[in-house]
């Protein structure tokens, strides 16, 4: 593997993941050519999608030949709201700060595992207390969690093995998207011989 604090080894597309508190580095390639820096700023700017209020930030590129290089500094993105943000790809005009859109996306920002927390998914984490509730072993802590408004303790067992099944599948579809994200096999995988 490359270098990656080497600006030579840059990705050359934008990153599906930022973990809190990493550096990121990636160019977009030819940029320059048509929108020289001296004339031309070039931003990503992202928002989390949940939650409202002005959880955005910016990341500026800087011109490099005729690549723009977007640099995201781990004391930056130690400030990152977790979860899924969507970005969009500005260059504005420097002489009359006129706008234009070029491009719009996606990507994931994940906890730091570093700082102690809990890196399980929602589903993850109510499959977990589901499971215990079930097996008679749950604390107060547990039992103190709801859904639909009611609390756990609360369901009937018929309906926790429902909820247990729905929160089940729903870690089977993410463990499947992270195995095909690291081109692993997995259940869903079909294999062919020739």
């Amino acid at each position: 593997m490359a270098n990656l604090f080497d600006t030579d080894n840059a990705l050359t597309y934008e990153p599906h993941q930022i973990v809190v508190g990493d550096r990121v580095t990636w160019r977009k390639k030819n940029l320059g050519e048509d929108y020289p820096s001296s004339t031309y700023t070039v931003a990503y700017v992202s928002r989390v999608s949940s939650g409202g209020g002005t959880h955005e930030f910016t990341v500026a590129g800087s011109a490099d030949g005729d690549d723009y290089l977007f640099t995201i500094t781990s004391v930056v993105s130690a400030d990152f709201d977790v979860g899924h943000h969507h970005w969009q790809l500005e260059i504005t005009r420097t002489s009359d700060s006129e706008r234009i859109v070029i491009q719009t996306g996606s990507w994931d920002i994940i906890t730091d595992l570093d700082n102690n927390v809990d890196p399980r998914s929602h589903a993850e984490i109510m499959l977990d207390k589901i499971e215990t509730v079930l097996q008679g072993r749950a604390d107060a802590d547990v039992l103190s969690y709801s859904i639909n408004g009611r609390s756990l303790s609360k369901i009937p067992v018929t309906e926790l093995v429902e909820w247990r099944d729905y929160y089940r599948s729903e870690v089977v579809k993410q463990h499947r998207i992270d195995h095909v994200k690291n081109k692993r096999a997995h259940a869903g995988t079909i294999k062919v011989r020739f």
